[in-house]
């Protein structure tokens, strides 16, 4: 009984990780499509003043960007869970490191881009 129990509490802690993954996807989707609809809410409000729009160009992109990994992160993190649940039912589970690892960087990379983005903004308003 202890070993069934024991493996009950992996499985629901692996299901757990998941949901994290998950919910980590739906807040970076859910931040492209802020940050993509700023920018053409911005636009439009410009128009609306008089004043010339730019377009919304590096924003936009920046916020499919997101949207694409946060559907990345769910893959991953769904290609995370079902390769853990084998591993703990065949009792050979090895910890996540190349995948931690790529996606850390590549979030800090989007981060650094999107600080470099605000300064290059600020530099070219004056």
């Amino acid at each position: 009984m202890p070993d069934n129990s024991n493996r009950a509490r992996d499985h629901l802690a692996n299901e757990r990780t998941y949901l994290a993954w998950v919910r980590t996807g739906v807040a970076t989707i859910v931040f492209g499509f802020a940050v993509g609809r700023f920018s053409i809410a911005l636009q439009e409000f410009l128009q609306l003043q008089g004043k010339p729009a730019p377009t919304p160009g590096l924003t936009a992109w920046l916020g499919m960007f997101s949207i694409i990994a946060g559907v990345l992160l769910i893959a991953a993190g769904l290609f995370r869970y079902r390769k853990t649940r084998v591993q703990i039912d065949t009792g050979t589970f090895e910890p996540a490191g190349l995948l931690i690892d790529i996606v850390s960087i590549l979030l800090a990379l989007f981060g650094l881009v999107l600080a470099g983005y605000l300064v290059w903004i600020k530099v070219a308003q004056g």
